[in-house]
């Protein structure tokens, strides 16, 4: 048995090494929580390789919207397969990623370029955008079809196993069954369901519909019908009514429920849910909170998001229908409108008054001047006018009129100008042959000068004549008939 003072002593010793071990497992527990909070940190980080794809027609405005989403003024367009990218920041963590975003052209002959955008390795993370022209709504149900063909050969040929594919299409049913509508004035909380703890087993599930998720992708599918504000466009020049609307929507409501997809109408012209948009395209890739409930009351903003509609609720656009039927073949009802060619509407820009008047006295300057003839062209009674000269350089008169004593009057004031030719020509032949320079001399005299034969020679010439026998007078005027 050992002494009492030993046994003090060894208590005391016990008593010393107590507060140390404290002291351990206190600083162990401070390392593992900190440990445990790099941990959870780094898990929450945000993920990265997301992807979202576009697919659309040329001109549906695929490119102007993605680059409105990512805050960049859109200036130029590629071809075959466009890349960009979303910077995604989390002000909660304080964390930034990238969303990549792959584009392809409206032509089908670039579908082979999907390889490189979706591979079956991104495949789950990736999220398929279908792009509608509103402001070509009879192209809006063809395009959504032919894409969402294109988009599933691809999924068929990157051969994922099929146990992989089911849990994938599994995933996007359950998605769509656990959708619950926000409360309004809600700030932060979550759209789905939380399931309190212990009752996940519990939940209640309701069967999907009959139309609903029947051709799933396995992967988040969005509709966005851009140009929005056309709207108003289609009621003033193409005459659409509020039902022709409802009807295009119903179609489009429809082909959302097969594929489980959401619907948005955006105008980026009028700002019209782009920012709604871009904060439900990151809740689905990024499980952001997102609190804003379906929009179905303005016809040109619609937004439903996926899990919220079903058949009962497309029907109430039905209701509105006076003169369609909600069977009605979409292509019968939304024609392509006719474009009528303008026959005489042509634009003609009219020319400045200078500088026409500059053409035509171009013009005038290069046309070769025109001898001046008289004012007055007599006829004779046979119709013909006289032609004093003829082709050649060779003076004929055609008529000479009897020539009377005196100063003519009348009728005969006007035939100065031929009397003056007349007698201009009797004076050439007197003084020298026609040709030689001495016949011409008055008249390239005259023509030189550029001024008419002066009429007091041919005044002379008459008084002359005048005092000469009446058969000289006669002889001539009958030599001239004769000559005609």
């Amino acid at each position: 048995m050992a002494p009492v003072a030993e046994r003090k002593v060894v208590g005391a010793a016990a008593e010393s090494q107590e507060p140390a071990a404290a002291e351990d497992d206190e600083g162990q527990n401070l390392w593992s929580s900190i440990l445990s909070e790099v941990s959870t940190r780094s898990r929450s980080k945000l993920p990265t390789g997301k992807n979202i794809l576009v697919l659309g027609e040329d001109g549906s405005g695929k490119t102007t919207l993605m680059a409105k989403l990512q805050g960049a003024e859109h200036n130029k367009k590629g071809r075959g397969l466009e890349y960009l990218y979303l910077n995604i920041h989390d002000e909660d963590r304080d964390d930034h990623t990238r969303c990549n975003v792959w584009i392809l052209d409206g032509e089908l002959y670039h579908k082979g370029l999907l390889k490189f955008a979706v591979s079956a390795e991104n495949l789950k993370n990736t999220l398929a955008v279908f792009v509608a022209d509103m402001a070509r709504p009879w192209t809006i149900m063809d395009s959504l079809q032919k894409w969402a063909s294109v988009l599933r050969e691809h999924i068929d040929k990157l051969k994922i196993p099929p146990e992989e594919l089911k849990e994938m299409e599994q995933k996007m049913v359950k998605e769509f069954q656990e959708y619950v509508e926000p409360e309004e004035g809600s700030h932060g909380s979550p759209q789905r369901r939380a399931a309190a703890p212990g009752q996940e087993d519990e939940e209640v599930v309701l069967p999907l519909g009959e139309n609903v998720l029947t051709h799933n992708l396995g992967i988040p599918v969005l509709v966005v019908c851009t140009k929005c504000d056309a709207v108003s466009i289609l009621e003033k020049e193409h005459d659409y009514r509020d039902e022709h609307l409802d009807f295009i929507q119903s179609h489009i409501r429809r082909f959302c429920l097969e594929y489980g997809a959401a619907l948005v109408y955006t105008s980026i012209k009028e700002e019209k849910n782009v920012d709604l948009l871009y904060k439900y395209l990151v809740h689905k890739m990024y499980d952001f909170q997102f609190t804003t409930p379906a929009l179905v009351v303005e016809k040109d903003a619609v937004f439903i998001p996926a899990g919220w509609d079903k058949d009962k609720k497309i029907a109430i656009l039905y209701e509105n229908f006076a003169t369609l039927k909600q069977d009605d073949a979409y292509e019968d009802i939304i024609v392509k409108p006719l474009v009528k060619k303008p026959v005489h509407d042509k634009e003609v820009a009219s020319e400045d008054e200078q500088v026409f008047l500059m053409k035509q006295q171009s013009l005038l300057a290069k046309q070769p001047a025109t001898p001046s003839r008289p004012a007055d062209s007599p006829r004779q009674p046979g119709g013909s006018p006289r032609t004093p000269r003829q082709p050649g350089g060779t003076n004929m008169v055609t008529a000479v009129p009897p020539i009377s004593s005196g100063t003519p009057k009348g009728p005969a004031a006007a035939n100065e100008g031929v009397l003056a030719n007349f007698f201009n020509s009797l004076l050439s032949k007197k003084t020298g042959s026609p040709g030689s320079p001495g016949a011409g001399g008055v008249q390239s005299t005259a023509k030189k000068s550029g001024q008419k034969p002066v009429l007091t020679d041919v005044q002379a010439e008459l008084d002359r004549m005048s005092r000469k026998p009446d058969s000289v007078v006669t002889t001539n005027s009958s030599s001239a008939e004769n000559e005609a």
